[in-house]
């Protein structure tokens, strides 16, 4: 079983680099990274908090 993670940039970051932040999902955590620094650990928010930010979130 592989647990490497799959990564995926926002629909909100542009082409041409600079700010982006990716997600990968699991079925037990959400994770968020800033793909500018990967130096820094990503956020971890269970599946339950990310639904509940993407409903006030997205229009």
């Amino acid at each position: 079983m592989s647990t490497e993670l799959h990564w995926f940039k926002s629909s909100y970051s542009g082409d041409q680099g600079g700010d982006c932040i990716e997600v990968a999902t699991g079925p037990h955590a959400i994770r968020i990274r800033d793909s500018k620094d990967l130096t820094v650990p990503s956020l971890s928010v269970s599946p339950a908090a990310w639904s509940a930010f993407l409903k006030y979130t997205v229009v």
